[in-house]
């Protein structure tokens, strides 16, 4: 079971859009990530990789906490908000809770729940002039 100053921690790194930090620090070698009904990937440095190739794709990413943290036992729960803003300067938004499972102090087990209907666009860029 983690402790709650593990969690926050957790929460914090990803909070400061330190993505693939949180999966390096927090994550354990044999973890595993599922996004809705999708297969599971696993393996702490595919999930490093697979994060990185994500953000690359982007110009930046703002991560925000809505809510409280959740944790009952080996279980959490975190409602994140992610905006992200694209190379061309358009951005998106989507909202996710995410539900870990932990073995001691680190995550085994990461499951993400979100509606892809909800990324939008926000805005565009201002065209040059």
């Amino acid at each position: 079971m983690p402790s709650m100053e593990t969690l926050r921690a957790f929460a914090a790194t990803v909070e400061a859009n330190d993505h693939v930090g949180a999966i390096e620090r927090f994550y354990a070698p044999d973890a595993s990530t599922r996004e809705n009904e999708n297969p599971p990937i696993s393996g702490r440095d595919v999930l490093a990789a697979k994060e990185r190739a994500t953000l690359a794709r982007v110009a930046s990413v703002k991560t925000t906490r809505i809510g409280p943290l959740l944790l009952d036992g080996d279980r959490s729960a975190i409602r994140w908000r992610f905006e992200f803003t694209a190379k061309d300067g358009s951005v998106r938004a989507m909202e996710e809770v995410a539900w870990q499972t932990w073995r001691g102090e680190q995550l085994i087990e990461e499951h993400f729940f979100y509606d892809p209907a909800m990324i939008h666009k926000v805005r565009t860029a201002v065209a040059a002039e």
